[in-house]
């Protein structure tokens, strides 16, 4: 589902979730950030997502205060260990063990925090990362998960590694044709394959405006999902008998393929559509510079919900 940033107080806030509760999906789910000049205390941020119809939220790390203020709240939690630890968690499994203990088994126990996923790193293959986080990423995930089996968590809590859609590439632009990047095919199928035997999920990262930031010229009724009733985007592609009229269907059916292509098709995927929104300025990255803002924003988020809620794709 698309993550609403709440990591700062601003009318944009609600004005996003007010959006999302117009076109409500079976499930909504946030990023809630916590690193922020002037961050919502944690039980006002915690029910306005109630209020407005959020029922799953990633932290990027373990804020105690945001972590304690979700306890018993019905919200469940993706919880981040971020890529500074990798390194640290994977030469170790007591390292891991020590992470999971301070910061899953705590919460689920002393605090009823309903923690479902442990995202280990953050877009740890990311091309502008140069590798750094490669070697330590797996066997990071594979401590992590001894770690939840040891605590006993294993059953409710499965780990993943959120990834951008950098990972995997089509060479000929057509979706069908997709696989994973060649300089990381065999750390990506070596991941999946963990993943998919230990029942753990793959999350996928899709920003369909980077097109458009890319471009000043990439048509926007293709790096967004076309208006009910609008004619197909000239962009559109033709793959087979499939006809591709926006960008995120094309990246997600991309991913897709490069599965299948190693036998790894049977992998649970977690599909985030991320349309970042500046709510601490107002400023808005959903469009050009030239549109109106919060109704370029309204148009494009409503779209993007009431799609989503017509896809087979996990929300979380």
């Amino acid at each position: 589902m698309g993550w609403s940033s709440t990591s700062a107080p601003a009318p944009a806030v609600l004005l996003l979730w007010l959006l999302a509760l117009a076109f409500r999906a079976d499930a909504l789910a946030a990023n809630w950030g916590t690193r922020a000049l002037h961050p919502l205390p944690g039980d006002v941020t915690v029910q306005l997502l109630k209020d407005n119809g959020f029922d799953k939220v990633k932290l990027f790390e373990a804020d105690p205060a945001a972590l304690k203020a979700l306890g018993h709240s019905g919200i469940q939690v993706m919880l981040g260990l971020p890529n500074e630890l990798l390194a640290t968690v994977a030469r170790d499994v007591a390292a891991a063990e020590q992470w999971v203990q301070h910061n899953v088994s705590h919460y689920v126990s002393d605090y009823g925090v309903d923690i479902r996923f442990v995202a280990v790193g953050n877009e740890p293959f990311l091309k502008s990362y140069k590798g750094q986080f490669e070697a330590a990423t797996l066997p990071a995930v594979r401590n992590v998960q001894a770690a939840l089996v040891k605590a006993g968590l294993a059953r409710q809590v499965r780990v993943t590694v959120p990834l951008n859609a950098d990972v995997y590439e089509s060479l000929d632009g057509r979706p069908s044709s997709g696989d994973f990047r060649p300089d990381i095919t065999t750390l990506m199928t070596s991941l999946v394959r963990f993943l998919l035997d230990s029942g753990g999920v793959l999350a996928i990262n899709i920003y369909p405006f980077l097109s458009m930031d890319a471009d000043a010229n990439f048509p926007r009724d293709y790096a967004f999902f076309p208006a009910p009733g609008a004619p197909p985007s000239q962009a559109s592609v033709q793959d087979g008998n499939v006809l591709y009229t926006n960008v995120f269907d094309a990246n997600y059916d991309t991913l897709v393929a490069a599965l299948e292509k190693h036998g790894l098709g049977n992998i649970t995927v977690v599909g985030t559509c991320r349309f970042k929104i500046m709510i601490d300025t107002g400023r808005h990255d959903l469009t050009h510079q030239e549109d109106s803002g919060a109704a370029r924003a309204a148009a494009a988020w409503g779209t993007v919900v009431a799609v989503l809620a017509l896809l087979a794709i996990v929300a979380l």
